[in-house]
C-alpha cells in the first residue's frame, strides 16, 4: 500500500450532488492527495485501461448508474490483473443484500450506505482508511 498519506482516489458516481459532496469530501481529507471523478462504470474502466494514467491507490463505486453499473465495473476490475489488487469499495443508496452480497463475493473491501447528511459524508474516508490499514 502506498504513503498513508498520499492516496489517490478514483470514484464513480452519477449523481452530480452526490458527487460534488462525496469529491469534497475526499479533497478535505488529507490523507488522499487525488481525487479522480468518472460519471458511470464504463468511464471508470476506461479511466483504469487509460495507460498514461497511473492506477489508483483505491477505487469507491456507486452501484446504480448508466451504461455499466458499479457491480458490472468491478467484475471487470477484480479479474484484470494489474486493477484486481486495488482495494475496492461500493457506496450506494441500496440496502439490497442481493448487492451486498454480490460484492462480497467478487471481494469488495466494504459495502458502504450513503448517507444523508454532509457529516456523515466526512466518514466515508476515515472508513476506508481504516480499512486498508488493517
Amino acid at each position: 500500500m502506498p504513503e498513508k498519506y498520499n492516496l489517490h482516489i478514483v470514484i464513480a458516481e452519477d449523481d452530480l450532488d452526490d458527487a460534488d459532496v462525496i469529491t469534497e469530501t475526499f479533497n478535505n481529507n488529507p490523507s488522499f492527495s487525488k481525487v479522480s471523478l468518472v460519471a458511470n462504470g464504463e468511464e471508470l474502466l476506461n479511466y483504469l485501461k487509460d495507460t498514461s494514467k497511473q492506477n489508483p491507490d483505491v477505487i469507491l463505486t456507486d452501484i446504480n448508474m448508466p451504461l455499466v453499473d458499479g457491480i458490472e465495473a468491478l467484475q471487470e476490475i477484480l479479474k484484470t490483473k494489474e486493477l484486481k489488487d486495488i482495494p475496492c469499495f461500493v457506496y450506494s443508496t441500496s440496502i439490497n443484500p442481493s448487492y451486498k452480497e454480490k460484492c462480497d463475493d467478487l471481494g469488495v473491501k466494504a459495502y458502504l450506505i450513503k448517507p444523508y447528511s454532509f457529516e456523515a459524508f466526512a466518514e466515508i474516508p476515515k472508513t476506508i482508511l481504516s480499512i486498508i490499514a488493517s
